[in-house]
């Protein structure tokens, strides 16, 4: 499977500009199938469909795809039609890493009409013939998506450069083919408990995902690969709950820890408290081949994150989340950061973890309130990019309330899956792809600033700004009302927030005008087209928003 790589999709993706810069930085020879036929046939590939019919121009691509599959080394652009037959389909997944590149129809159709207006070449004009070629390319995407779907790989290329789109193919390429291969995934291949293994620039890393895991942490850390000595870093309450379990485990597996007990709450992720941080580890003369816990929620994942990150030029850590929303959310994807007083998260680095434990048993030590919040983040999982979890919700909602173990456990797997697919796909944020999680995030993160930190946690703010999502949605005519019923209903069942009374909305506006996922002025709104499927809008009036704002802001009737 490494000795060639495909380059499908639809017309406008890019794939011929991309194979070529693909080969050229893997010293690869780049062969783009479309070209190769027009050439042979010494006329465009509009005239072979109109002189010689469909059948014949598929079948001298067969013969192309063919020949390819017998070299080695090759970066082969296909046309957007070629996958779809499934003929086609077979030869290419055989000779190599199929890698589709997918674009939203409204940039494929801007695009092409681009490529029209600077070229003479009928090749792009079927697709822009008509009265609504947006709609036409809508329909023709649509009925080929099914067969995109079988590719190894997929690189959402909307608003990326040529270059950019093909170092996420070679990304895509290294870990579907075992480039990248890390001893601490093999260890812990076919461990029942292993529920996701995310691929990233630096390596693969599993996550597990278990009940009664936190006993075992030193006979995790050491089948991992990771010896010590390490430094436990936790909060007063965590450490109050579950620190001697910890040290005990630690000491069992023969791992030398020393433990940093920070104060509970989100005052703790600070430059302040990372500071301190930094001065304890100099104390204890830490090493860059020494490892950190991060064993706590949100606040020290990231806080630790951060340190491990920055001190030393970067050092190694594991995540154990003892919060629901750091198990299926912050624990996954190597985004770590402080907050600033103007906003959460503006300061910090991508910094991955060697490993994710996450003892679901601990999640019975939790306050309720804690606990609901942590749902939001798993909600939010099934309403942007999985319909069956959202119904697994609706289905098992008593159980899950009641931490049920094996409903519990097998949900938060699933969830924590779908994190890892998408940090895999795009581990830094720049194909897009990442953007979908954060849904509900544009408020919800604008409404922690906006009230200090100190009345919403973080789950809940992201449960008032899914519902304004919704709401925006809604307006916009994307989203359709049953979703946002839905919703609703399912955040009303876990006592999560719809609202935020009387919040100070000048303050709200504000907070979100530093928002990380703006693109110049304008805010990048992640919007549901139905339960299962969002979207990334950059087109949203500033006066629905307000007037969003406002209806969030009112007491419930």
């Amino acid at each position: 499977m490494t000795s060639n790589i495909l380059l499908t999709g639809f017309s406008g993706t890019g794939k011929s500009r991309v194979g070529q810069a693909v080969a050229r930085a893997l010293g690869w020879r780049s062969v783009d199938t479309d070209d190769r036929i027009a050439r042979d046939a010494g006329k465009p590939i509009a005239a072979i469909f109109q002189d010689d019919g469909e059948p014949a121009f598929r079948e001298r691509e067969r013969a192309l795809l063919r020949e390819a599959a017998d070299g080695q080394r090759q970066v082969v652009a296909t046309g957007g039609g070629a996958f779809v037959d499934s003929d086609n389909a077979g030869l290419m997944l055989q000779s190599g890493v199929v890698v589709c590149l997918e674009a939203r129809p409204e940039t494929i159709l801007q695009r092409l009409q681009s490529e029209a207006g600077g070229s003479s070449s009928p090749a792009v004009r079927p697709l822009l013939e008509g009265p609504d070629p947006l709609e036409r390319i809508r329909a023709l995407k649509a009925e080929r998506q099914a067969a995109y779907a079988r590719a190894h790989w997929t690189v959402h290329t909307d608003g990326l450069s040529i270059e950019q789109v093909a170092r996420e193919v070679v990304r895509g390429w290294r870990i579907v083919s075992g480039q990248g291969g890390d001893d601490t995934q093999d260890a812990f291949s076919g461990d029942p408990d292993l529920a996701a293994t995310v691929e990233a620039s630096s390596g693969s890393y599993p996550v597990l995902v278990g009940w009664g895991l936190l006993p075992r942490l030193g006979e995790l850390l050491s089948a991992g690969g990771i010896s010590g000595p390490v430094y436990l870093i936790t909060d007063d309450r965590v450490f109050e709950s579950h620190g001697r379990v910890a040290q005990v485990a630690l000491h069992q597996g023969g791992i030398a820890a020393d433990t940093f007990i920070l104060p509970a709450g989100e005052q703790s992720k600070s430059l302040d408290m990372a500071r301190h941080l930094y001065e304890w580890l100099s104390q204890r003369r830490a090493q860059r081949g020494h490892t950190l816990v991060a064993m706590g929620g949100g606040v020290v994942g990231d806080l630790t994150g951060f340190a491990a990150a920055t001190y030393n030029r970067g050092m190694g850590f594991v995540q154990v989340p003892t919060s629901l929303a750091a198990m299926v959310d912050a624990s996954v994807g190597g985004k770590t950061a402080v907050n600033l007083p103007s906003g959460k998260n503006l300061v910090g680095a991508f910094h991955q973890p060697r490993l994710v434990v996450a003892d679901v048993a601990v999640l019975r030590t939790l306050p309720k309130r804690e606990t609901m919040e942590g749902w939001a983040e798993a909600i939010k999982h099934g309403l942007i990019l999985d319909s069956g979890l959202l119904d697994d919700f609706e289905r098992h909602t008593d159980a899950l309330l009641a931490l049920e173990p094996e409903t519990t456990t097998g949900v938060i797997r699933r969830s924590v899956a779908i994190k890892a697919r998408v940090v895999s796909e795009d581990e830094r944020e720049t194909t897009g792809y990442r953007t979908l999680l954060n849904y509900g995030h544009t408020i919800g993160h604008a409404l922690e600033a906006a009230t200090e930190y100190g009345r919403l946690l973080h789950g809940e703010a992201v449960a008032v700004g899914m519902m304004g999502a919704a709401r925006i949605g809604e307006h916009l005519g994307l989203t359709p009302l049953e979703a946002v019923e839905r919703q609703e209903a399912l955040l009303r069942r876990f006592d999560l927030p719809l609202r935020c009374p009387e919040v100070d909305l000048e303050r709200v506006s504000d907070a979100m005008a530093l928002d990380k996922k703006a693109v110049g002025k304008a805010l990048r709104w992640v919007l549901l087209e139905r339960v299962g499927r969002a979207v990334v809008r950059s087109d949203v009036q500033d006066t629905l928003v307000q007037d969003v704002l406002r209806d969030l802001a009112r007491r419930e009737s």
